[in-house]
Order: C-alpha cells, then structure tokens, then sequence
C-alpha cells in the first residue's frame, strides 16, 4: 500500500503546487464568492496585472480547477473542485490506510 500513496501522493504534487501560490488563493476565494468572474473583474480586485491572473487563471484551467464559459465575447470563470477534492480525497484515504497497516 505504501507504494499506491506515494503514487498518489505524487499525482498530488501540481495540485499543490498550484495552491501554494497566494495569487491564485485569492483567485479561488474571489470565484469561491461569486458565481463566475471575468479577468478584468478579477483584476479589479487584485494587485496583479491582467496577463499575470490570465496566466495564473491558466494554471488553474489545466489542472480542472476553474473552467470557462463564453457569454458573446466575454469569457467568464467559475469554479470547478470535483477533480481535486477526488484527487486529495483519494490521498487521505490512501494515506490512512497505510498508516493503519504500519500500526
């Protein structure tokens, strides 16, 4: 078992890594507060330029974490954890059951 947590853990890494920043935390709380959100209207409420929350935006799109939809020529974002809460579900509960194995 330990050898399918580490695996696991390791297919964790970019969603880590991608949560780790502070930009795209608050990037998350803003989408967490509003149904969906525009990158001007992001970057109304950050210090970041447009083209750094447009590629923060991006590293979220690839990992399942926001999506995208189009209303005309605006492109709106939302949020979507059903991926990642799966994937750092999967890991708690990999993780527990190899820690049961070694007790």
């Amino acid at each position: 078992m330990k050898e399918e947590a580490v695996e696991v853990f390791r297919s964790c890494i970019p969603l880590f890594h991608a949560l780790s920043d502070p930009a795209r935390q608050d990037i998350i709380l803003m989408l967490a507060q509003h149904e969906h959100l525009s990158v001007n209207e992001i970057a109304n409420h950050a210090t970041l330029s447009r083209p750094a929350i447009s590629h923060h935006l991006k590293v979220l799109r690839d990992l399942g974490i926001v999506a995208i939809h189009k209303q005309g020529t605006s492109h709106y974002y939302y949020l979507t954890l059903d991926d990642a809460t799966s994937l750092l579900k999967q890991l708690v509960y990999t993780v527990e059951k190899a820690c049961e194995k070694d007790n």
